[in-house]
């Protein structure tokens, strides 16, 4: 059932990606300073087990996909068990490989040591405000820290 739920969370982000302009939108230091600020807050929050700080953060879609704060803390733990609990982390480049939006390259350690890179897509909302659209994880080349 969890790989069928991640099976259609790539998919739905794929689908929306699609939807997106191709070129990265611009991002101010400011804006690439609220995003290195957003995502801390919610790696703070996976790390006190914080479900409601850290579902918070995550954006509208996100939320309609994991209904509470409990099925959201449950497929991070299953799911991105480097992100959930890390040894450290240091943001990176801005990039738009997520659909075009806004995405935040994070170097994670894990608890064992292995590095990954996390990738951020953050969504502009409504009000202004950025979100966290979603993570994809991929191991690092030579993983071993």
């Amino acid at each position: 059932m969890t790989r069928r739920l991640f099976l259609i969370l790539a998919t739905l982000l794929a689908v929306t990606g699609a939807a997106r302009p191709s070129s990265a939108q611009a991002v101010s230091q400011a804006e690439a300073a609220e995003f290195q600020r957003i995502i801390s807050s919610q790696l703070n929050a996976f790390s006190a087990d914080d479900g409601a700080k850290a579902y918070a953060l995550a954006t509208p879609m996100i939320q309609r996909l994991f209904p509470s704060p409990e099925i959201f803390m449950s497929m991070v733990q299953r799911g991105y068990p480097p992100v959930y609990r890390r040894q450290s982390y240091a943001f990176g480049r801005i990039g738009n490989e997520m659909g075009g939006q806004p995405t935040q390259h994070v170097t994670i350690i894990d608890a064992d040591g292995k590095a990954w890179t996390a990738l951020y897509a953050m969504e502009r909302q409504p009000d202004g405000s950025w979100k966290i659209n979603g993570c994809q994880l991929v191991e690092a080349p030579g993983a071993d820290a």
